[in-house]
């Protein structure tokens, strides 16, 4: 999958160079394949999350959406001109967009980003992905897996999901696409948190810090850790229970920033085990489980958060069990169960 999304990167930066489209960087793996688990292997998704930066005579602007009382911010990406007149002196060949006249630009010059992939001054969700769906359609021949490897398409509204087979083994890809929050490891990306989320709302997505503690931790661990080996466990364990697939993740993620890397060895298996199932049993009963990336001051120096996200009040990720007695019965039940 890293191969050939890098193989993509390469040909898009060649279709797009001279284009007003985003401009594409290096997809970075985010999700459990990449971190390492998945609780079903059988049916595995590969995840990657495409940056994209502003093409010249454009800018990105990140607006907090404020309407309602939500535990996970939302976004919009408001696209503005921006004037490229020096560019254009220095010999580029590029009018710009906001002191030429409009026939000028219509019969000269590509539609800006405005024009192609926005509703309104928004950049929109929905039509990028079908772009990328259209970019990846027409790449695809070049790549050298393209002689080997079948490509199919498959249906999507806020990402690009595609499937490459060889008649022996079967890949599935999705490919979300995101804006970086400053020079942080924090985007705001196309993955939908709700079912009806509006094509210009952009949720903010901490997948490529959770990916990065991932990569940290591996470095840090012994030969023999069964940290991964945990966490898969667990979340196979509650297929079908209740309790999320990202609830168990969340509880590992802050086992291992407290607990040596060194006491997840083999021998330390059972324990381990005990911690995730006491640290669950606990939560449920305190109605309370912690986001790990926002407000976390004590993640490693490497992943980069925005401060307002560093010094946040980390949400609970159990606020329905505070609000209704029902469902922290039921959560009690399902941890009987488990």
């Amino acid at each position: 999958t890293t191969d050939l999304m890098d193989n993509f990167t390469i040909y898009f930066g060649h279709v797009l160079s001279n284009s007003f489209y985003p401009v594409l960087q290096r997809a970075i793996g985010v999700g459990s394949a990449f971190e390492g688990w998945s609780p079903r292997e059988q049916d595995v998704v590969y995840r990657v999350l495409v940056p994209m930066t502003p093409p010249r005579g454009h800018s990105f602007h990140l607006e907090l959406d404020t309407a309602g009382q939500r535990r996970v911010r939302n976004f919009r990406v408001r696209v503005q001109l921006e004037c490229t007149c020096a560019r254009e002196q220095q010999g580029e060949n590029t009018l710009c967009f906001l002191h030429h006249p409009e026939e000028e630009l219509r019969s000269n010059q590509d539609p800006s980003l405005l024009h192609t992939l926005c509703t309104g001054a928004y950049l929109d969700v929905q039509k990028t992905a079908r772009w990328f769906c259209q970019l990846v359609r027409a790449t695809w021949p070049a790549l050298p897996q393209s002689h080997s490897w079948h490509l199919v398409l498959l249906p999507s509204r806020r990402s690009c999901q595609f499937k490459v087979t060889n008649g022996r083994d079967s890949f599935r890809i999705e490919l979300l696409f995101g804006v970086r929050q400053g020079d942080s490891d924090i985007f705001v990306s196309s993955q939908p948190r709700e079912a009806l989320t509006p094509s210009t709302t952009w949720p903010e997505s901490y997948a490529v810090a959770e990916a990065k503690f991932f990569k940290y931790i591996a470095r840090q661990a012994p030969h023999d850790s069964l940290h991964l080996k945990c966490l898969q466990f667990f979340t196979r364990l509650q297929l079908g229970i209740g309790f999320s697939t990202y609830t168990m993740k969340t509880i590992v993620m802050h086992l291992l920033n407290v607990v040596p890397v060194s006491r997840w060895c083999r021998r330390d298996f059972l324990q381990r085990l005990v911690d995730i199932n006491e640290s669950l049993r606990l939560c449920v009963e305190v109605r309370r489980l912690n986001h790990f990336i926002v407000g976390n001051q004590w993640l490693p120096e490497e992943i980069s958060l925005p401060p307002d996200i560093q010094m946040a009040e980390p949400p609970n990720l159990f606020h329905h069990l505070v609000q209704d007695p029902a469902p922290h019965s039921q959560a009690m039940s399902e941890y009987q169960v488990l």
